[in-house]
Parts: C-alpha cells; structure tokens; sequence
C-alpha cells in the first residue's frame, strides 16, 4: 500500500482502529500532536500480567501502566520510592517494612492500599509463572508467602528467610514481576482460579501513568493517559505501538515522519540516518553480553597460559566499530554496565605477538577450537572475525554453524567444545550474572544446573562461588560492591570465558521528540516523560 496524502492529518480514533486493522507500512505522515507513535517488534510479548511477564517489549508496556514499591528514575536509572514512599529493615535483617504512598489510586479509581500490594506479591508466587524465581529467592514458596508478606493498615511488612543484603531485595523490587496490581478489580477477573491471568493479557489494572486500552498480538497496542498519576500526568495523552519487525521499514517511516520513534536499526539504518537533521539518534546500553565460553572437559582450556592467549588474540575496539557498527561497545566483564559493582575498564586488546608467545608458554601445539556459532548474520561476521585474529596467533578456528535452539540444546548438555553466546541479566541486582557466570554449586554431569553458566562449561569457579554468595548477603552497598570487583576481576583472569562486548541500543527520533528514555541495562522505556 503506498502513502496517500490525504492520511497526512488524522484523528486518534483512526490510529486506535488502523491499529487493528492495517499492516505497519500503512502508516501516515505527520503524527497527531496528542500521540507517541512508537515503532518496534513486539513479536516477543508472551503475556502482559506482571506475574508472567519476561519478555522485553511486555515490560516496557508494563513499565508505563504499573509502578513498583521502589522505582528506577529513567532519567538517572537511580533508585527511588515508588508506591512506598519509605521503608526500612530490622536488626535481625530478615524484616522489612514499607510504609505505602498516600492518595495513590488505580486506573479504576480504587485506592491503593497495603494490601493490594501484598496480594500482588502473594499472588506471584502462588502463580509461579516464568519470573516468579525472582521473588522467589528470598524463601518464599505458595505454601508459606501469606505469613512472608503481610499488610497492616498502610504498612507492608516483608520477610526474608535469610539476611540478605537489603540491596538485593531493593533491585529485586524494581523488577517488573515486583509490579502492584489492584486487587479488588484483578480479583473480579479470576477465570477457574487463574487470579485474572488471562483477563491481564488485555487489560491493566495498576498505577501507572497509562491504561492498556488495545492489544493485538504481533500487531500492536494502544496506551491512553490517565489524570491525577502520583508522579505527574503523562506529557502525551496517547502511545501508539506499532509491531514492525523490518528495521528497512522502521527507518522509512522514521525519515518520512510516519511514526516518532524507531527502536529496531540495524547498524546500516544507524548509518544511513546520520546526519539527517529531521532525525535524533539516542544511544544507550542493553545488558546484554556477547561472550565467549570453553568447555574444560577439554583440558586446553584448563591451561591458564593458552586462556590468556583466547583472551589477547580479539580485536574487541574493531569488531564493535565495524561489524556491529554501534549496536555494541566493548565491555570485558560479566557484569553490565550499569549495575552494582561493574568494571568498565578494558585491560585486554589484541595483540597478536603477545598471544603467540602464551600460546608457545602453554605448551599445547597447534591448537584448534572448534566454535560453535548461531547462524545469524551479526554472529557468522564476529565469529568469522575471532577465526581470523586467533588464526594469526597460532589458533586454528573451525566453526560449528546451527540454528539458534540447536546450539542451546548442545550448550545446556554440555556438548560444545566453544561457543559464542550472549546473556542477559534476569533482574536488576548483580547476583544475576554473578551467580550464573561465578557459581556452580554441582560440576557432574547429573546435576543438569543449566542455568549457570559455570556449570554449561564444566567449570568449577573455586572460592568465586563462597564469594558471590557472601556478596548477596552484605549489608554494606560499598563493601558490597567492591566484592563483586573483586570476583569480576578474578573472573576474567582465570575463567573459561571471554566477555567481548555489551548491547548498545540506538534509537531513532523525530527531531521534536524529547525525554524519551529506554531504561539502560537496568530498566524498561517510560513514555511518560516524552514530548514532542
């Protein structure tokens, strides 16, 4: 369908019904003043009910129509209060009070209390839908959470099962699955016991500063604006999504002025919209990791030597100014930046030389790697660019190419010899990846602990795992974080894996659109913040 111009101005209500109705490209020209027209693939979304909700287009939809107990300000990416407006632990370290927000309602007009927040959280874990492993880990089960979270009056009373560090409960309740939902109307919803599951995957019932009022799979949504939000109405009354999974498509509309935002380019779209003055370029920082990972049922990959020779045979600064082209930067440690605790500094470069030498230090002759690697292109061309630099240093590479489940399936049995992967963190605390990258609590092939990585390449992290599990208990966030330094440090020396590089997101604006944040590596867009 090509443009016509007589689309060029048009109403709200035609853009809630192209919405359901018309493919991506059949988009205007000059979006309405009152709307945020944003386009994305949201192809990931699996539900939109905070109990179930993994995936990162549901969040952001999320992050816009609930708010948490504790909140991240998009702006600072700080931690702020959020529907509780103070809170505090006891001496014994395992109670934790919140003291709810006053005047704070529902989209529905209810008020909000201690105990829909504590229902909220109750109801996670009795659901145990995919994130309720978050929550979770602080010894809460269906049989026992009712007596775990309690509410009295306008407090919320929370318990642990051991003294964790308070940090790590805090983070842990910014996390989108932490999200508090109106009891009272979700409750109305209940399908044969479901706690309104089903009823969530279409309609919100929270805080936030908009309410869901359309969704269609693979299609799209439409956001309205509600008045009287606790933190300031929403700046733009309406949020259009439009699924566009073609970044070649996000780039025309973004030029032509069809819609304000596109968030899914390719390093070419980055390129090729440099410069146009209609148009902003945002960049910001993902958590995801692209890393390499060895098998030490090899024994080569026991040797320290020939690790450190992996580790100087990259062109890490190369392959993240012209493979990926700003969609990463170079990052060389497990945790994100961004997070409690990560190194952003870069001690290893390529030097050919220098990786020859380790490689004659370790005493292994003519060595081979045989890398397993996703057939996708970003990942053939890094992949292809490691054979090289490693074949200049003595290293023979021979790829192992699959499509994405096969190569899981085969790195979650144990069965490569080395991979090329990236991982993200599940929630916001550095126990995330410091757990999974730094602790491997059974190394046999029985124990099936597939999600650590420690464990997918038979590596048995030593004294790393007493220290991850003494950072997640530290009640100091300064002593906290320089033991995660420490752990990063000795993690990258001495580990069977190489971390290369971290997601960067580039975004492209109208030129009139301001305050649009994505959250960086520790949280979801807010539009509720833009203007345009």
């Amino acid at each position: 369908m090509k443009f016509d111009p007589t689309f060029r101005r048009v109403g709200v209500a035609f853009l809630s019904g192209l919405l359901l109705t018309a493919s991506p490209v059949a988009l205007l020209a000059e979006t309405p003043a009152d709307t945020l027209v944003v386009a994305d693939a949201i192809d990931d979304i699996v539900s939109l009910d905070p109990a179930e909700a993994y995936e990162f287009s549901g969040l952001d939809l999320n992050n816009n129509t609930y708010d948490g107990l504790i909140e991240i300000d998009p702006a600072t990416l700080g931690m702020v209060p959020g529907l509780a407006e103070s809170w505090s632990v006891a001496d014994d370290g395992m109670t934790y009070t919140f003291k709810m927000r006053p005047g704070v309602t529902f989209s529905s007009g209810n008020p909000l209390r201690a105990e829909d927040a504590a229902w909220s959280l109750q109801r996670v874990i009795k659901l145990n839908k995919t994130p309720a492993f978050i929550l979770g880990q602080f010894g809460w089960t269906p049989e026992n959470v009712d007596k775990m979270v309690t509410a009295d009056g306008d407090t919320l009373t929370l318990k642990t099962d051991k003294a964790y560090a308070p940090t790590f409960l805090y983070n842990c309740l910014t996390a989108g699955v932490a999200e508090i939902l109106d009891k009272e109307t979700v409750s109305q919803h209940d399908n044969a016991g479901d706690m309104g599951n089903a009823w969530l995957n279409e309609n919100s019932a929270g805080t936030g500063a908009y309410v869901l009022k359309s969704y269609k799979p693979k299609e799209g949504y439409l956001l309205e604006a509600r008045k009287g939000h606790w933190r300031g109405d929403a700046k733009i009354a309406k949020v259009l999504m439009r699924h566009t999974p073609e970044a070649a498509t996000q780039r025309l509309q973004i030029e032509k002025g069809d819609v304000d935002v596109a968030r899914t380019l390719t390093p070419v779209d980055i390129e090729g919209l440099t410069g146009n003055k209609d148009v902003t370029l945002q960049h910001d920082v993902g958590g995801q990791l692209f890393y390499l990972a060895f098998n030490q049922k090899n024994e080569n990959y026991k040797n320290q030597k020939f690790l450190d020779a992996m580790r100087w045979a990259i062109d890490y600064q190369g392959v993240a100014d012209t493979i990926m082209k700003g969609t990463a930067i170079v990052h060389q440690s497990f945790l994100p930046q961004g997070y409690l605790g990560a190194l952003d500094d870069q001690p290893y470069k390529l030097d050919v030389e220098k990786a020859k030498a380790l490689v004659a230090e370790s005493g292994i002759k003519d060595p081979t790697v045989t890398l397993s690697v996703r057939n996708s292109a970003d990942r053939m061309d890094l992949a292809q660019s490691i054979q090289n630099t490693f074949g200049q240093a003595g290293i023979k590479v021979e790829l192992k190419v699959g499509e994405g489940a096969e190569q899981l399936k085969e790195y979650r049995a144990r069965l490569h010899d080395a991979t090329l992967q990236t991982w993200g963190p599940d929630y916001p605390d550095p126990n995330t990846n410091s757990s999974t990258f730094a602790e491997n609590p059974d190394n046999s092939d029985e124990a099936k602990n597939t999600g650590y990585l420690a464990w997918r390449n038979t590596y048995d992290p030593g004294d790393m795992k007493a220290k991850s599990q003494a950072a997640v208990m530290e009640r100091d966030p300064d002593k906290r974080k320089a033991m995660y330094e420490e752990i990063e440090k000795e993690h990258r020396s001495t580990s069977p894996f190489i971390l290369m590089l971290q997601q960067a997101r580039n975004t492209a604006l109208r030129s009139n659109v301001k305050g649009f944040y994505t959250g960086g590596a520790i949280d979801s867009a807010a539009y509720w913040l833009a203007t345009k």
